[in-house]
């Protein structure tokens, strides 16, 4: 048997929700001091908005995603002060949940990727006018039946698939009449079920490359350090550990869609029999579930799911 047996995985946009980590910071030192000093890095109270809302706030792409990495963080803090020694053979993270499996596996502090995915945030938001792109989930085919869908909806504008994220259930991403189109045509093929995704913009496809640009300066002035344990990525769906392959998967992941159906065999077949979901909802535990039913799977969001992972 592998020795890479238990995984943490980090949860990605749409895993928010006003409340999320304030009953973990009340009961954990460790927790608190996270959003105490992110909060500091970011120059506002990034917990205020995570504990309390309001939820249109927290919807915007700038504030959700530095918000889901500091309560991601926070729980990782609080587990590791609850059960020193319990420490995962391998992590990865739903695309901006990348950033926290970094954390864990020490490639970057808290804070510094805190700032660092809120810039990615504005970047990702401004880089197409609301309105000019759109993101659906198509339910049913399979990848290369989406690949298909897709290069007959484009009609020369951008439409591809954004999130591979379990058996069945694929989002696409792209201009918003082509993303229109796919949906009719999905119905026309007979797909049972697709719908667009109220997402401020199209995330992971070619009209984020200017996010992309933006952000590759900031990434290659970061300092990274060697991972203690393997990063599967997004983009490659291979593990990595070396603070170039890090960076280098980092900018790619902009505008390169999720591979997380195959991201999780690849954990799996590296040996790892058990996954724990670390952040706020429980959206990756349902994906894992999907894509293999014979792995043990917990996701710890509060603090009873966290008692419960000591059981």
């Amino acid at each position: 048997m592998s020795e890479h047996q238990l995984a943490f995985v980090f949860p990605g946009q749409g895993s928010q929700a006003p409340g999320m980590g304030k009953d973990i910071a009340e009961s954990s030192a460790a927790a608190r001091r996270i959003f105490e000093e992110i909060d500091e890095a970011l120059g506002f109270s990034i917990s205020k908005l995570c504990f309390e809302g309001p939820e249109d706030a927290l919807k915007l792409t700038s504030n959700t995603q530095p918000a889901i990495l500091a309560t991601s963080s926070a729980i990782l803090a609080a587990i590791r002060e609850r059960y020193p020694g319990l420490e995962p053979d391998i992590v990865a993270g739903h695309s901006l949940g990348e950033y926290s499996a970094i954390v864990c596996a020490g490639g970057l502090k808290a804070t510094v990727a805190a700032k660092i995915v809120r810039a990615r945030g504005e970047f990702m938001q401004d880089a197409v006018p609301v309105g000019v792109g759109a993101m659906a989930a198509i339910l049913g085919p399979d990848i290369d039946e989406i690949r298909s869908i897709c290069e007959e909806a484009a009609q020369g504008q951008v439409c591809s698939p954004a999130n591979v994220n379990a058996p069945g259930q694929i989002v696409i991403a792209g201009h918003a009449e082509a993303i229109a189109r796919a949906i009719e045509i999905a119905k026309g093929r007979g797909v049972r079920k697709s719908l667009p995704l109220p997402v401020s913009a199209p995330f992971h496809c070619a009209l984020m490359t200017p996010a992309e640009e933006r952000l590759r300066p900031i990434l290659e002035a970061t300092e990274f350090h060697a991972l203690y344990v393997p990063l599967v990525t997004n983009v490659d769906a291979s593990p990595v550990g070396t603070d170039h392959a890090v960076r280098n998967a980092l900018i790619r992941q902009v505008a390169s869609p999720v591979r997380w159906t195959e991201s999780v065999q690849q954990m799996i077949a590296m040996g790892v029999k058990k996954f724990v979901e670390v952040g706020p909802g429980a959206v990756l535990a349902g994906l894992v579930k999907r894509i293999d039913k014979s792995v043990e799977v917990v996701s710890v969001n509060n603090v009873s799911s966290l008692d419960a992972l000591g059981g």
